[in-house]
């Protein structure tokens, strides 16, 4: 779901990403009212379990390839605000350095995945969950269900994005600008891959954790925060993401790219041209390390190390972006909310 630039118009990226705005302003204005100083490290250690989690790709039937995302359990732990920041940061970082998700489109996949997935993620647990006070099958099926409709609905937003571009924006002729598929493709194509696959993925992860978290530190899920021994949840997540980073290379295996995310040159392909709006806008930022790879070292041997290594640097970024963030004012004592 990480939409590249030329994909959508420049008109479509400007609306999305001024929406996005004062969503972004309210996210930082609730995070620095309602989280403790002590609980933004939490913040980074879920945005860079979302980074991670993000880097598995998981193969579909149809050739393509989905991913989890990891936004509902960091939205359920922390609040749907703090969810919405650390998403957006790790996005960025995957834009920036990795060319994963375009920079012009970097408030469309932000409202997708930072936006439209916690909240909807966060009010179904809530919902199903008791607000949190669920335990056994009510908490397996509240974890699942809010996993799996939350990325099922970014998917589908996602979607509706692609599919609507050839409807406003095509030559005379009828030839699309931007991507070329319209909606009674984009949405069957998406919605396959989503409810199939990443959805369930997505749904069993947040499930599973919360189970666990539900017998070693149900406060985590009641948001009382002050009862909950942050170190000791310091040292469990950190186990996770070393473990997650050592066996990152597995998203290698996936063969195909996801759907709505092809290059030029594969859309030449798929379609016989590439819309000229497309071609303008596509190829203008790659990244540092393009697609999770450094220039000279494309062969087999090295990729599993490089992409650890980018692995080890997105969570390093998010990390020192973290450390900034905490320097702002925040309470001390009050309860996340």
């Amino acid at each position: 779901m990480h939409i590249p630039d030329g994909y959508l118009s420049p008109q479509s990226c400007a609306v999305i990403g001024a929406a996005m705005l004062p969503i972004w302003a309210t996210a930082v204005s609730k995070v620095k009212q309602t989280l403790r100083t002590k609980y933004v490290p939490l913040m980074g250690t879920g945005a860079a379990f979302v980074f991670t989690i993000m880097m598995f790709n998981i193969p579909i039937p149809d050739g393509t390839t989905a991913h989890a995302v990891g936004g509902a359990l960091m939205a359920i732990i922390l609040g749907p605000w703090a969810a919405c920041i650390g998403i957006s940061v790790a996005l960025a970082i995957q834009a920036l350095l990795f060319g994963d998700g375009g920079l012009l489109a970097f408030g469309a996949n932000s409202f997708n995945l930072a936006f439209i997935l916690p909240f909807s993620s966060y009010y179904i647990y809530r919902f199903i969950g008791k607000n949190g006070e669920a335990t056994g099958n009510r908490l397996w099926l509240a974890g699942f269900l809010s996993g799996f409709v939350g990325i099922n609905l970014a998917a589908l937003a996602t979607a509706l994005m692609l599919g609507i571009q050839p409807l406003f924006f095509h030559t005379a002729s009828g030839v699309p600008l931007y991507n070329p598929y319209p909606l009674s493709l984009a949405v069957p194509a998406m919605a396959f891959g989503h409810l199939l696959v990443a959805g369930p993925i997505e749904g069993i992860i947040t499930a599973l954790v919360l189970s666990y978290l539900r017998s070693s530190n149900p406060e985590l899920l009641q948001n009382k925060s002050k009862q909950v021994e942050i170190n000791q949840i310091y040292r469990k997540i950190s186990v996770v993401l070393v473990a997650l980073i050592v066996i990152s290379p597995l998203g290698l295996l996936a063969n195909g790219t996801a759907w709505g995310e092809w290059g030029t040159e594969e859309i030449r392909e798929l379609t016989g041209y590439i819309p000229s709006g497309m071609a303008e806008f596509a190829n203008n930022w790659l990244g540092i390390m393009p697609d999770y790879r450094l220039h000279g070292f494309e062969n087999g041997f090295w990729q599993p190390a490089i992409y650890i290594i980018s692995a080890v640097l997105g969570v390093a970024v998010i990390g020192g972006v973290t450390f900034l963030f905490s320097k702002w004012e925040l309470p001390s004592d009050q309860e996340v909310s």
